[in-house]
């Protein structure tokens, strides 16, 4: 199988020192493989989305000397390349879910969720558990609360565990049902949510190997479901450790992590930028200037730490020097 990766950021803010490690990974992985890596911009939050920021990424990405095979700026076979204009595709996908029995209409709010007695918490990213209040809800009751408030559909998660192998993190294996019970795939708004979009849109750009952080190591679970749902081939995945302060605590302005637009402002070279990115990598040794291109021949996912990776007090500062 011929490798398809991609990088897919969120044109919500500047990239930030972890995104580009996660970059330069992806890119390391295809360009290793002798691959295609596609660009995907993720612009469904339209709210959160900056005006000019899409052009901005892409711009520092390439500064940083990673290019690009298939995406917004250069098109490809499997477009379009960014999520916003994908809704077709979602809603299709959604269709098939509910004609299939897979997903139903879900009338209640965050907030009614969070107050159902006895919810425990799932994941982070997606709140506590939902307890099922609408999985069993009659056609006339379902039909009453819809002339209400717009429902959003959540997937029917069958009890079990999945497991995948990660190329990263080994062997993992989770309970859907247990953690986090039956999850949104389309907004009350006609929104598609991340879980059922990414899934789409990785099918039908044909991608084979997803590389991202691993603090959506537990989506990857309730999207293998999905795979299988909709009777689409699921990517192999290797979820990277984030990259934190010495504190432990995710990278922030207090650890001196700017933007890559405010190094490269200052003057930073590029490839002191790929220097400490490869070093956090465990891909070079700390102080090492070079370019994306010098790391291919020696990548490997055995070289990766599994813990995460502390950027030390000082050492963005250094790359002034």
């Amino acid at each position: 199988m011929t490798y398809r990766g991609r990088f897919a950021p969120s044109p919500t803010g500047p990239l930030h020192l972890g995104n580009a490690r996660t970059a330069l990974l992806a890119w390391l992985a295809a360009r290793a493989a002798r691959g295609t890596l596609v660009m995907r911009v993720e612009d469904l939050d339209r709210p959160r989305v900056h005006p000019g920021m899409e052009a901005r990424l892409l711009d520092e990405l390439r500064w940083l000397g990673l290019g690009w095979d298939e995406g917004p700026d250069l098109g490809g076979p499997c477009g379009p390349y960014r999520q916003s204009e994908l809704g077709g595709r979602h809603q299709a996908a959604v269709r098939r879910l509910r004609d299939a029995g897979l997903a139903y209409p879900c009338f209640c709010s965050r907030a009614e969720i969070a107050a159902a007695a006895q919810a425990p918490h799932g994941p982070a990213d997606d709140g506590p558990r939902y307890p099922g209040t609408c999985r069993d809800l009659s056609p006339v009751e379902v039909a009453r609360r819809a002339g209400e408030r717009a429902p959003a559909w959540r997937f029917r998660v069958a009890p079990g565990q999945v497991a995948f192998e990660d190329a990263v993190h080994g062997p993992c294996r989770s309970d859907v049902a247990a953690t986090t019970g039956d999850f949104v795939v389309m907004r009350a708004d006609g929104i598609a949510a991340y879980q059922l979009a990414v899934v789409v849109d990785d099918a039908a750009m044909r991608i084979t190997d997803v590389v991202r952080g691993d603090d959506l190591l537990p989506s990857t679970a309730r999207q293998l479901l999905l795979y299988g749902a909709l009777g689409l081939q699921a990517p192999r995945f290797a979820h990277v450790p984030l990259v934190v302060g010495e504190d432990g605590e995710r990278l922030a302005k207090r650890h001196g992590a700017g933007s890559l637009g405010e190094l490269r402002g200052a003057g930073v070279a590029p490839e002191a930028v790929v220097g400490l990115l490869a070093a956090l990598s465990g891909l070079a040794p700390a102080g090492t200037r070079c370019t994306a291109d010098d790391l291919v021949g020696g990548f490997g996912w055995g070289r990766l730490p599994r813990e995460s990776a502390r950027l030390l007090v000082g050492a963005v500062a250094a790359l002034a020097r």
